[in-house]
């Protein structure tokens, strides 16, 4: 166990540091006197950084740690910790660590009795959870899905029965294929696709999955999305709570599979499949060997 007296050291300290996602004005004045005290500022992009730096009058040295060199970078960012210098670290928006480098970083400063300090800002996550029109309790950050679909698909079948509001990040190029795996995997929920938050061309779409992505292809995508999708919602079974029409995106044989996966027999789960479904059972039967023969 470690104890952390985060306003009572002289040594090293890391500073872990929100930086706007679009609006300057949102960073914060304690964010501003942080990075005004540091010894170095660590970012993903140091031109970036010092576009930001400038915009407040600093002149803070930078040095890069981005997803490519953090693990190379580690070490000497970890010995100017221990020399008692106090780093900030950046990423190029919102909050290190949070789909960003960091985490590698920050670790290591715990595992060394560093104090490690969070300094709050903006996020693109809370801001769109919080303005989706859903409920934002509980709510479970994903962030960015696998590049290609089958991969993509294993993830969304995994949250698929949660019953939390899903929060996500999607390059523009990819959106239009990660919401069509959505509507697919999860079913058509409601949803708010919000992209270029706090900027110039803020946009929020909301509706259901389907109806965002109609929207979606009307033109084409712009900017950094992020979409809230609705929680799957709960049904009270006697035994256990489970997502009410969890199902639909599933198969007969799919669907009976999955409780003998659980431990049913092929009657109990045929008759389950049956009750949930609201069909009856012969049909059920029936669907699921003809799907078998095929």
């Amino acid at each position: 166990m470690r104890r952390q007296k985060s306003f009572e050291n002289e040594g090293g300290v890391l500073y872990v540091v929100g930086t706007p996602i679009g609006n300057l004005s949102d960073l914060s004045d304690r964010a501003r006197e942080v990075l005004a005290g540091v010894n170095v500022v660590a970012c993903e992009d140091t031109r970036h950084t010092r576009k930001l730096l400038s915009h407040l009058g600093l002149s803070v040295p930078t040095i890069s740690y981005h997803e490519h060199n953090r693990f190379s970078r580690l070490s000497g960012l970890m010995e100017r910790l221990l020399r008692g210098e106090r780093i900030a670290m950046v990423s190029d928006a919102g909050m290190p660590g949070i789909s960003d480098p960091g985490e590698e970083l920050i670790r290591e400063a715990v595992e060394q009795d560093i104090p490690v300090i969070p300094v709050p800002g903006p996020s693109a996550a809370l801001s769109a959870v919080v303005a989706s029109g859903l409920s934002p309790q509980p709510f479970l950050f994903i962030g960015f899905l696998p590049r290609n679909s089958r991969d993509r698909t294993a993830e969304l079948t995994r949250w698929k029965e949660t019953p939390a509001t899903l929060i996500f990040y999607e390059a523009p190029h990819r959106i239009l294929a990660m919401l069509k795996d959505v509507a697919r995997v999860l079913g058509d929920r409601r949803a708010a696709v919000a992209r270029e938050l706090t900027k110039k061309h803020e946009e929020w779409l909301r509706g259901t999955v389907t109806e965002c992505i109609h929207r979606l292809e009307e033109e084409k995508p712009r900017g950094e999305f992020t979409v809230v999708v609705e929680k799957a919602l709960l049904e009270q079974t006697g035994k256990e709570d489970r997502p009410a029409s969890w199902w639909r995106a599933l198969t007969i044989q799919e669907h009976v599979d999955w409780h003998i996966r659980r431990g049913k027999s092929k009657k109990e789960a045929v008759k389950a499949v049956a009750g949930e479904r609201s069909v009856p059972k012969r049909e059920v039967y029936n669907e699921y060997h003809r799907d078998r023969r095929t």
